[in-house]
């Protein structure tokens, strides 16, 4: 079994819980390969001696891999996405962040689901992705133009709002006046979305989110839309560019451009642990149920 292997060094905190997964691995001969600049900050932090196989970009990410483990918080594992891409390995996230709807392992419990992953008693969660265009072409929405929690577009160097023309599959929808609009997927709906008030979408859904952040017009309220729908965006304002972002990378883009936003052909396999579902997620981490008055 071959695995790959990508992360986020916090510090002295995540010091045990690296060492825990790769003597796991160690034990159970499985052969490691690890992203080459993660094993650099690892050696010169001194939590590894020896040095692993690498791999350096997506290009190096086959079927070859049975899974990419991402050690880190939920950030880390939109990160690793842009490294599996449409090659089809599954991602674990084990969390050594913070809140975590993505990285489902916790650092109690880690060598008991990664014996679980290697006896192959897990399933796939197959998460929707968000391809984004640029027109005219902008160059860095170009290599890595797609999304696994959203597409969001917000105003830049200004306290002014933006207007946002939205079409969705060629039909006028609404101009937006707000500060950005947060385009999300199923997976991203527990992130940047609800904190702007948006819904929260189970993996499987087959709809995407259209959520206005801090809009003026305050009937605009967040909507759900089929997956299938190309969403097109017209941003203007006072100032001569704007932000999109995807995910967590962020470029500027110019006044009256035209942004298009639709389902990418394929999608990411997120490996999911029996009895460490969704639905326990949501309860852990939004403290469902819990009555604090007792």
């Amino acid at each position: 079994m071959k695995i790959a292997i990508y992360g986020q060094y916090y510090q002295d905190s995540t010091e045990p819980i690296i060492l825990e997964i790769l003597n796991f691995f160690s034990k159970n001969k499985v052969e490691l390969v690890m992203e080459e600049r993660y094993q650099e900050t690892l050696l010169e932090h001194k939590i590894i001696t020896s040095k692993y196989k690498t791999f350096a970009s997506h290009d190096d990410i086959n079927s070859s891999y049975y899974m990419l483990v991402s050690i880190g918080g939920d950030g880390t594992i939109l990160r690793a996405a842009t490294f599996v891409r449409d090659s089809g390995v599954p991602i674990l996230g084990i969390n050594a962040g913070r809140l975590g709807f993505l990285a489902t392992v916790q650092k109690e419990n880690i060598s008991d689901f990664l014996q679980l992953v290697i006896n192959r008693k897990h399933t796939l969660s197959k998460r929707t992705l968000l391809s984004l265009t640029c027109t005219p072409t902008n160059k860095s929405l170009q290599d890595i133009n797609f999304a696994m929690n959203e597409v969001s577009v917000s105003r830049k160097d200004t306290t002014s709002m933006i207007t946002i023309d939205t079409y969705l599959n060629g039909e006028y929808l609404n101009s937006y006046w707000a500060d950005g609009l947060i385009i999300s997927t199923p997976t991203g709906s527990t992130g940047y979305s609800l904190s702007c008030g948006g819904p929260i979408l189970t993996p499987d859904t087959t709809s995407l989110v259209i959520t206005p952040i801090s809009p003026h017009n305050l009937n605009a309220r967040p909507l759900v839309i089929p997956d299938n729908t190309e969403i097109r965006l017209k941003v203007s304002g006072r100032e001569e560019n704007y932000l999109v972002s995807l995910d967590s990378r962020i470029t500027s883009v110019g006044n009256e451009s035209i942004l298009s936003i639709k389902k990418t052909p394929f999608q990411i396999n997120m490996i999911e642990i029996p009895n460490e579902t969704f639905l326990k997620t949501l309860r852990s981490k939004l403290l469902w149920g819990e009555d604090k008055r007792n």
